[in-house]
């Protein structure tokens, strides 16, 4: 289901429309697929109707944590606008959260052996205001996500351009010290193991260029 056009502001437009990758079933059908082929193996090998119940029970069960996890799946989205990032999630209880673009500060992906041969991986969004850092799992082709999310900045960046040339000289202390704070947080995320070295750099060297 595409993200309702009701609920973007004027002008707005969805960049991108994401659900969880697929490896968001994996434990939930592997599971029933061995209840299933030891259904049948039981019940074939074994003339024992209690067993038979227990395992068909069994059966059911992951069955319907399949649908849940499916569920689930359609109710989960990751939608990027030329405004804003929304995560959205729930059924009957629902939560949201909203990232304006001109407040992210920058964007990671983290991916381990694993995510990477299966083309997924989390996102790791830094931003100003109390959130800091929020973490966005199971995204498909997350290299790909930032991507587009980068764009999107740029793209709302440069539609705040005038604005910006009208702003007086005494803001450029505060961008400056805006700058190194993320570099800050950046180095962080650096010692902690969960952007590399070499994404350090780069990153590091693309904000330095805003001074």
């Amino acid at each position: 289901m595409a993200f309702p056009r009701k609920l973007l502001h004027e002008n707005e437009e969805v960049v991108a429309d994401l659900r969880p990758h697929w490896s968001f079933f994996i434990i939930s059908g592997v599971m029933l697929a061995l209840a299933v082929v030891a259904f049948v193996a039981v019940a074939g090998a074994i003339e024992n109707d209690v067993v038979s119940w227990v395992i068909g029970a069994v059966v059911l069960f992951f069955l319907f944590r399949l649908v849940q996890r499916y569920v689930q799946w359609t109710t989960t989205e990751f939608v990027v606008t030329t405004d804003r990032l929304i995560l959205r999630s729930g059924v009957i209880s629902k939560k949201g959260m909203e990232i304006p673009l001109d407040r992210v500060n920058t964007v990671f992906f983290s991916q381990r052996l694993r995510e990477r041969l299966l083309g997924y991986g989390d996102l790791i969004i830094e931003s100003g205001g109390e959130r800091g850092q929020q973490v966005i799992n199971n995204v498909a082709h997350p290299e790909q996500v930032q991507s587009v999310i980068h764009a999107a900045m740029e793209e709302e960046q440069d539609a705040r351009e005038p604005r910006v040339d009208r702003t007086t000289a005494g803001a450029a202390p505060t961008d400056r010290e805006s700058v190194l704070d993320q570099i800050d947080r950046l180095d962080q995320l650096r010692q902690r193991g969960v952007i590399s070295q070499a994404e350090f750099e780069t990153k590091k060297a693309q904000l330095l260029e805003r001074l």
